[in-house]
């Protein structure tokens, strides 16, 4: 058996080098590169990770063990805390940090041409995004669940601890705005894909009832019964939109916006085996089925990609990204390889539903495959002639991208293909929707679908979105309950039902009053860099829990990602900084003009308070380093979030 394992790892390993010798160019330099290389080159060494460096982090970093107890068999009340079987877990958690970013922002960082991309995407992920991720889970995991703010307040001190919680409310409340914003347009005017995202929540309800009342313990027959009722909801949605219950399902974006927020305030005031934990798991299926049949279709085709490795906007100028390669690639490609959003799920609600420490390591496989689902969506843009990708991803005239050297091709035959013109929609979704529609339509027995398919991919997309929104909602209330615990006590009680409904409303009303009014998109353009400083100061915190740990030998693990995304990230918060105020200065509109400062005025602010957080710890390091100072490790502390006696909800 050691030398059938010796053999395939070998294999696997084999296969990962020849597949990115040839994405690379170091093999066959001249010839196009097929999208099967880019599947088997992620695919392999996303295996190769988990398999050896997953297990030299649960193993050697962090030694999990069985014998210690988890907050959800602790401190159970099956609102909050509910040991949770394990594929419902994945479920959750993946379907939970899975959100907008690994599906647009590889699409958007295609400008650059593809190979920038991958290389981030895939050795980000790995030694970065799913190190920050499960080390986070595994330090909240150890502490009652409590999330990262608080683990920064109580592991280095209340400076950090309260920059960390600012800066984690502010960046949440954008991020959730802005996935909100993208759901909405996507559903506005759109029945369809309405009623079939709408039917996901009576089905999780059901199945939440099923496993937890009806048939305790029976996952695989919640499974069957939900797959069965969501393919049901996807097929008969174009039916119900042609229907007369298509008015029930066509709304504005006012309704949606708050529609919308009454589903999260749901999700975050539930008992989250109601309907959170069911409607995330129910989604993996689609998002794993998708993804799955996506790469499928691309090593049954091995379509050859159009963009090119490298393009001339390397040096910035790109009608997309005006910036260059380095550091806009990375804030770009904000979840595909690391996400700061993604440490709050892992201090948030994955901890209090772990049965077992061993099953902590879904932090890093589910971190590397969303880095697969980035992998995935940079093929599907890359399909496109750079031209198409072009006119589909900006509003320029096709004499303005071929003077660029990107004629436009196919532009008017892809509109009449999928029934929809997609010129000049900018944003990734749609380029992304026609990259995937042509893959699922070129499969056997599918031709003349591809109409299908792109609403399909719309959809698709737009749930992808959704199941970040509830998670990162609860999530945000338990942030908000933890602040306001140190002015009122009894909010510090996240079973409290008075507390439960006023964060959770206050929560849903941020984000809903931003989206409602449009204000997001003035702040968008930051969103990027804050969501890598928050990855910084995710990896700035684990890299703490390390030393507390008395684990100085694995520094590198956390710090040395750490450097690296701090530094690109706070250059490109300069970058944004002087490009925001360049803006504001040339600006003729009043309402431009304020616009922009206010842009430069909240990366100031964010960058600030990272440096805060980096320069406090160091402070920390130091002591415990060189002073020897005994750490003031929490870890299995009394100090934690509050329970009272019963339950709430």
């Amino acid at each position: 058996m050691t030398w059938l394992r010796v053999i395939l790892w070998t294999s696997v390993s084999g296969l990962c080098a020849v597949s990115f010798g040839i994405v690379t160019g170091l093999v066959n330099p001249d010839e196009p590169v097929n999208g099967l290389w880019l599947v088997t080159a992620a695919g392999c060494f996303h295996v190769l990770a988990y398999r050896f460096y997953g297990r030299f982090l649960a193993r050697r970093v962090m030694e999990l063990d069985d014998r210690r107890p988890t907050p959800a068999v602790q401190l159970r009340d099956d609102v909050n805390y509910y040991p949770a079987n394990k594929y419902v877990l994945f479920g959750h958690h993946f379907a939970a940090i899975a959100g907008a970013g690994p599906l647009l922002g590889p699409v958007l960082a295609a400008q650059f041409g593809f190979l920038p991309g991958l290389l981030w995407i895939v050795i980000g992920a790995v030694v970065a995004g799913a190190v920050q991720d499960f080390v986070i889970l595994v330090g909240s995991l150890r502490r009652h669940g409590r999330s990262l703010p608080e683990i920064a307040r109580a592991e280095i001190g209340w400076v950090t601890g309260t920059a960390t919680a600012v800066a984690v409310f502010f960046i949440v409340i954008v991020a959730l705005a802005g996935l909100g914003l993208a759901v909405v347009n996507a559903l506005e005017h759109n029945p369809w894909g309405t009623f079939t995202v709408a039917m996901t929540i009576p089905i999780a309800l059901f199945m939440g009832w099923y496993h937890h009342r009806l048939r305790p313990g029976r996952v695989g027959e919640m499974s069957l019964i939900g797959l069965a009722l969501l393919a049901l909801a996807v097929v008969f949605g174009n039916t119900a939109a042609q229907s007369d219950l298509a008015v029930w399902f066509t709304h504005d974006r006012t309704t949606l916006v708050w529609l919308l927020a009454g589903y999260g305030f749901l999700a975050s005031a539930l008992p989250m085996w109601m309907l959170l934990i069911p409607r995330d798991y129910l989604s993996t299926f689609m998002k794993l089925g998708v993804i799955g049949l996506l790469a499928a279709g691309v090593v049954a085709l091995a379509p050859d990609l159009h963009m090119p490795r490298v393009t001339r906007f390397i040096d910035g100028g790109g009608p997309i990204i005006p910036g260059p390669l380095f550091p806009f690639l990375f804030i770009t490609i904000a979840c595909g390889a690391i996400s700061g959003f993604h440490s709050l799920v892992s201090s948030g609600t994955t901890p209090k539903l772990i049965a077992r420490e061993s099953q902590a390591l879904v932090g890093y496989g589910a971190m590397l495959l969303e880095s697969f689902v980035g992998v995935m969506a940079l093929i599907a843009a890359s399909l496109l002639i750079p031209g198409d990708y072009f006119a589909m991803n900006t509003r320029l005239p096709a004499d303005a991208l071929a003077a660029m050297g990107f004629p436009v091709a196919h532009i008017d035959t892809l509109s009449r293909l999928v029934e929809t013109d997609v010129a000049g929609r900018p944003g990734g979704a749609v380029s992304l929707a026609v990259g995937m529609a042509w893959i699922f339509s070129a499969l056997p027995g599918m031709a003349g679908l591809m109409a299908y398919w792109y609403q399909f991919a719309l959809l698709f997309e737009a749930l992808f979105i959704l199941t970040t929104i509830d998670a990162g909602t609860r999530v945000a209330r338990y942030v908000v309950q933890e602040l306001g615990g140190r002015l009122y006590a009894p909010l510090r009680r996240i079973n409290w039902w008075p507390g439960v409904v006023g964060t959770s409303a206050f929560v849903v009303g941020a984000w809903g009053w931003l989206i409602g009014t449009g204000t997001i998109a003035t702040i968008w353009p930051m969103f990027g860099a804050a969501n890598q400083l928050l990855g910084t100061v995710a990896l700035c915190v684990g890299t703490t829990l390390l030393i507390n740990m008395g684990k100085a030998r694995y520094l590198w693990v956390t710090a040395a990602p750490m450097v690296f995304v701090g530094v690109i990230t706070l250059t490109g918060c300069y970058e944004l900084w002087w490009m925001f105020v360049a803006r504001a200065r040339a600006a003729a509109d009043p309402v431009a003009t304020a616009t922009m400062a206010l842009n430069a005025a909240l990366v100031g602010v964010v960058a600030a308070l990272a440096c805060v957080v980096l320069i406090d710890s160091a402070r920390h390091w130091y002591r415990r380093l060189v002073l020897k100072q005994p750490p003031p490790t929490t870890e299995r502390g009394d100090d934690g979030l509050r329970l009272p006696a019963g339950k709430c909800c």
